[in-house]
């Protein structure tokens, strides 16, 4: 047992105030609140994370059913502890809880959609606790194929806030976001003018897990590059078909030898990506552009980003930056553009 005053006690009790301590300086709490999953964001006034929480518990997995109280459970679960020492910390959230399933409906910014704009739609909802959360909208394009994003945008702006007012501001971009949803967003003037979803994560997990393709993959201890290339090619050289052309090859090259049981996730996946960037590059030559040369951005998991970077360098696109953190300086960004709080002198980076 050990006694009071242990090194271990004074050590745990040292820890207990130094989070007292930032909780004593939270400016902003931010909620990246998904589909299936929920995180948190605590800030100083500087726009510094002090400290970050995630959960399971996304719009579609509560702890029990909106109509119970399942939103306020979610909220107080991953945030009461600093709202007990900050109950004055203004609340910004963005993503799936401003759905239709989701806490209350913020309804879609049309494009161009410009960050103000998100602002001026902002929704707000009182939690049982008292605390108001400012509901950040989605955009969403409107034509003959409508389209939407909730969550990509606030991202997106985070990535933009560097070249606010800048000379590179009113230059044509692009930024990917890869994801069971891919999103491409064509940005200038520090707006997203237009953007394209490819259901590409989703399509690969709903083949691998519930078609015949499946039946002979197994999952590779590693990444397999050449197999992922492999598919990249085929469809980008191959493809002209489309995806339902060529899908069924990762079962036939594998009936033939020509790749493993290990290598067919790999090639699978380099295939759909291939199609979604060639379909992409097919988009952006209606508007007499082209993967090829192009400097862009993209969003999302590190590995899959990477994926994606090995992909587009096959379409001739050697120039893709990954940017981070761009989920907690976009809600950092719409908060300070929406007066919730005021930032210092000097903002430095999440």
């Amino acid at each position: 047992m050990k006694r009071a005053g242990s090194p271990t006690q004074a050590a745990g009790h040292a820890a207990a105030v130094a989070v007292d301590a930032s909780h004593e300086h939270a400016a902003l709490i931010a909620l990246d609140w998904g589909t299936t999953s929920l995180r948190a964001y605590l800030y100083d006034a500087s726009g510094n994370v002090l400290a970050t929480r995630a959960s399971t518990a996304g719009i579609m997995n509560l702890p029990r059913s909106a109509e119970q109280g399942g939103f306020d459970a979610a909220f107080d679960d991953t945030c009461g502890a600093w709202l007990a020492h900050a109950p004055a910390a203004p609340v910004i959230a963005a993503g799936m809880v401003g759905s239709a399933q989701g806490w209350l409906e913020a309804p879609y910014v049309d494009t161009p959609a410009s960050a103000d704009a998100l602002v001026a739609g902002i929704v707000r909802v009182k939690a049982a606790c008292g605390v108001t959360l400012h509901i950040v909208p989605g955009v969403l394009q409107r034509g003959e194929l409508p389209n939407v994003m909730r969550g990509e945008e606030t991202q997106i702006f985070g990535a933009l806030g560097e070249e606010t007012n800048t000379a590179d501001s009113g230059k044509r971009s692009l930024i990917g976001l890869p994801g069971t949803h891919a999103k491409w967003a064509v940005v200038q003037a520090d707006r997203i003018e237009r953007f394209h979803t490819f259901m590409t994560g989703e399509v690969f997990a709903a083949l691998r897990e519930h078609t015949i393709l499946g039946r002979t993959m197994l999952t590779p201890d590693s990444p397999d590059t050449s197999a992922f290339l492999h598919g990249v090619n085929i469809a980008r050289e191959k493809g002209q078909a489309g995806v339902l052309a060529t899908v069924f090859s990762s079962r036939t090259l594998g009936l033939t030898g020509q790749l493993s049981r290990e290598q067919q996730p790999d090639y699978l996946s380099g295939l759909l990506i291939g199609h979604e960037l060639a379909g992409l590059d097919a988009v952006l030559a209606q508007q007499q552009s082209a993967l090829a040369g192009q400097s862009l951005r993209l969003i999302g998991n590190e590995a899959l980003c990477e994926r994606y970077r090995l992909a587009l360098a096959q379409f001739g696109c050697t120039q893709a930056e990954l940017v981070k953190h761009a989920t907690e300086r976009g809600l950092w960004r719409v908060a300070s553009q929406a007066g919730l709080v005021k930032p210092a002198a000097k903002t430095a980076r999440a």
